[in-house]
């Protein structure tokens, strides 16, 4: 792409320098000294060329209105519009390669034959034009270009350009076209008639048959496999949908949904590992005997607290199998006895699933992170995007109506995202001001530091209160309605967790409405950051009460499988945290909407909380993945969750919420929620996961991991028996103590994941710096031209002078003589 340096400071594209700018700079450079030495010569002009001097005039370039005539050094400004150009500054400004557009349409086409032509004949020999940088645009300098030529002779040049473009194939002629410094509707008639003429070549059997039936198959090929790319294209996972959101409501909002997908597609991944290693193979072998089966409760209270029947299924940790499962056809009777060709290690397998799971998606989070990076934090101005975005994001492939007036109002949203970027400037406040702003802020934070420790005690002291009730109860019997009692307070301290994430987030934009925040993306970044500590700080104080409580002590609550019962709490906290925000969507959204509409009188809309929608979703996919070890099939209620959540929010949002007073553009927010996904979410959970595996003693009446100390023996114990079976492979015994066993390994691991996310950091900085710096020589080029053709106006202008005073005072003496 050509280096287009405008002369409007606020229209300035900071794209690549052209390929010839160095010619154009020696230009400028002989041209002022050619002037500057011809300064003081300049009285032999006589009146009749300063006269046609005079007369240079052009529609498209206006001399600037800054200078004047007894001015002794030129005025710099950035702009460069007047009323009059003088001839060697028009010599200079056409030379330009960002200039060539308005030429001669007969200087264009004939320089463009002899590109095509001598395309055409070096094509054998130098390699294809879609291989050149788009930095080498073509200029009318220097390719013998007669701006004189008739009429007639530039219809003669139109039809052999028209020919030799006929002869390219369709990339190269693409290419040429698309390089040609015509207007839209011009490259549209030359294009028309290459393809009209192709197809009357085609009606008069010019071409032989067989050639003509290759012609139709290659077409009818790259119809057809075009068609399948729409196709594959129109099955992305609601994309008309995300389309519609981005639209109407900007990039904050569409980056909340698509993170929601992105969720989505990691549970779908965690549900199809578990289900194909390990709720199949225990589903098709029949299950332990001896297994109680007769768990019995209200149904509709067992769906919400997820005991009853619920609790010996293969929803939980306790009905998986400790033994090697043999398949029912694998098993053949021998004179040995029976022998079993086929078994399954269910232990062994549980144990290695559940690692590879978390070690595959580190590798998806991490990969996911560092493309997010290299995507957001790259160098875009908003004066190039904005240029970018006018000019060349319309898709023109799209024909419905529906989806053109998507398209319209998504590229108009961005548009109004772009254009406050441009136009926002940073309030300037006085020194007692910004005391002030620091006081408050000050104010704002330890309001929502000590709400959110009074909620985490509260979730502290209340869930130890719990643990000692449920003590009590278990050391003595109960009725029916008891058991129903019991089976209900259950569910207090996920209501309570539930309650404090539904109206402390409130309390916090409160808060924040009274620190007055000007830009919309801190004030999400501030609530992200408080929300982000209340839902850490919480689910900190839950694993304590699972793992040093429940697991500690499981006898004393008579708790025979200690891993289902905190599968149960999990699941108990996600369905109730997606009951609350039905319920949050409901009274916070529609209800205020009807309330603001009907009692208020007022036409305005809530808007769109995207800090705690997101920190919801980062909650909830916490608790999933805590979850995996302890309920196999607790992804597939996040996945339900999840499609309810996208369906509700969506028709939510069209129906009750409004877009932003303030457009923002969203540029770094998806990166942002990556990581915030990645670090305190999925790290915190995987720390969980793996000090229960390492150290915590599994229930000794159920589960894969019964009898064994911790439910890493699994794997030390077979690849001892590995070993004691075939000598050969007694080197793995020692790989598993060295690579398994040893916790520096996973060390070394996690030291290589930090080490290579801060390398690619780093480079992505280092590139941002380098292009700051060619970005800013771009600007100092187009800055020096616009100083070089200020000189040579003002040279100009001052030979005016001098050339106006000395034909005076020749006609003086004249007329004295």
């Amino acid at each position: 792409m050509a280096g287009r340096v405008g002369f409007h400071s606020d229209l300035i594209t900071d794209i690549e320098s052209p390929a010839d700018e160095e010619g154009v700079h020696d230009s400028f450079c002989q041209l002022i000294e050619e002037q500057s030495h011809d300064h003081h010569d300049v009285i032999e002009m006589t009146s009749l060329e300063l006269e046609e001097e005079s007369r240079d005039d052009v529609m498209d370039l206006e001399s600037p209105v800054y200078l004047r005539v007894d001015s002794e050094e030129p005025q710099h400004t950035e702009c460069l519009i007047g009323g009059r150009w003088s001839s060697d500054t028009l010599k200079v400004l056409s030379s330009m390669p960002s200039r060539t557009i308005g030429r001669s349409r007969g200087a264009i086409i004939s320089q463009y034959y002899n590109r095509t032509l001598q395309l055409r004949r070096r094509r054998q020999s130098r390699p294809s034009i879609q291989h050149f940088p788009r930095s080498a645009r073509p200029s009318i300098r220097g390719h013998r270009v007669e701006t004189d030529a008739d009429e007639h002779e530039e219809d003669n040049k139109r039809e052999r350009l028209v020919n030799n473009l006929q002869n390219l194939s369709a990339n190269d002629r693409v290419r040429m076209l698309r390089a040609m410094p015509l207007s839209l509707s011009e490259k549209k008639e030359l294009r028309m008639l290459v393809l009209n003429k192709a197809e009357h070549s085609l009606s008069q059997n010019l071409i032989p048959c067989c050639s003509q039936l290759k012609y139709y198959i290659i077409i009818a090929v790259r119809h057809g496999w075009y068609g399948w790319l729409s196709f594959l294209s129109s099955l992305q996972l609601w994309q008309t949908a995300l389309k519609c959101v981005g639209g109407h409501f900007g990039t904050g909002v569409l980056s909340y949904f698509l993170f929601l997908r992105t969720l989505l597609f990691f549970n779908v991944f965690l549900f199809l590992v578990t289900g194909l290693f390990l709720v199949v193979p225990q589903a098709v072998v029949a299950p332990d005997p001896g297994r109680n089966t007769s768990a019995t409760s209200l149904w509709g209270l067992e769906v919400l607290t997820g005991s009853g029947y619920f609790s010996d299924s293969l929803l939980y940790y306790g009905y998986y199998s400790h033994q090697t499962l043999q398949s029912k056809h694998s098993c053949s009777k021998s004179m040995n006895g029976t022998s079993c060709g086929l078994s399954y290690n269910m232990p062994l397998v549980y144990f290695f699933t559940i690692g590879a799971a978390f070690f595959i998606t580190c590798i998806i989070l991490v990969y996911t992170m560092s493309k997010s990076f290299g995507r957001s934090f790259r160098i875009d101005k908003s004066k190039g995007l904005l240029a970018i975005k006018v000019f060349s994001s319309w898709d023109f492939k799209v024909s419905k109506k529906s989806s053109v007036r998507l398209q319209r109002a998504n590229i108009g949203t961005q548009l109004k995202e772009l254009v406050a970027e441009v136009n926002r400037e940073e309030l300037k406040f006085s020194a007692l001001q910004r005391l002030f702003r620091v006081f408050i802020h000050m104010l704002a934070w330890l309001m929502c530091l000590g709400s959110t420790l009074a909620c985490v005690l509260a979730v502290f002291y209340f869930s130890e209160h719990m643990h000692k009730k449920d003590v009590e109860s278990r050391s003595r019997t109960s009725s029916s309605d008891g058991v129903m009692l019991k089976e209900a307070s259950l569910l207090a301290l996920p209501v309570l967790v539930s309650c404090i994430h539904l109206i402390l987030p409130g309390f916090f934009n409160a808060v924040a409405w009274m620190e007055e925040y000007d830009s919309p993306s801190v004030l999400n970044y501030v609530s992200i950051s408080r929300n982000l500590l209340l839902k850490v700080s919480v689910l900190g104080v839950l694993c304590h009460h699972w793992l040093g409580r429940v697991a500690s002590e499981p006898e004393k609550l008579g708790l025979q499988c200690w891993e289902s019962f905190v599968g149960q709490e999990l699941y108990r906290f996600l369905l109730m945290d997606f009951i609350f925000m039905l319920l949050d969507t409901f009274f916070g959204e529609f209800l205020w909407r009807l309330f603001s509409q009907k009692a208020l009188k007022r036409k305005r809309k809530p808007v769109f909380d995207i800090a705690r929608n997101v920190l919801e979703l980062i909650y909830g996919q916490t608790l999933a993945w805590l979850g995996v070890l302890f309920s196999p099939l607790l992804p597939v209620v996040q996945i339900i969750k999840l499609l309810f959540l996208f369906y509700m929010k969506k028709v939510s949002l069209m129906m009750n919420c409004q877009a932003s007073g303030k457009p923002w553009r969203a540029s770094q927010m998806t990166t942002i929620f990556i990581t915030l996904l990645c670090f305190p979410s999925f790290l915190g959970a995987s720390v969980c996961v793996t000090y229960t595996m390492w150290t915590m003693k599994p229930s000794a009446g159920c589960g894969p991991f019964r009898g064994l100390k911790t439910m890493f023996q699994a794997g030390k114990l077979w690849v001892q028996k590995l070993a004691a079976d075939n000598p050969n492979l007694s080197w793995l015994a020692s790989a598993h103590a060295y690579l398994v066993e040893n916790p520096l390994f996973l060390f070394l691991c996690a030291a290589i994941f930090l080490i290579v996310i801060y390398f690619h950091s780093q480079v992505v900085d280092g590139q941002r710096k380098i292009i700051e710096l060619l970005q800013e020589q771009i600007e100092n080029e187009g800055g020096d031209k616009k100083f070089l053709i200020t000189r040579l106006q003002d040279i100009h202008e001052r030979k005016r002078v001098v050339s106006t005073r000395g034909v005076r005072g020749a006609s003086e003496d004249s007329s004295y003589s």
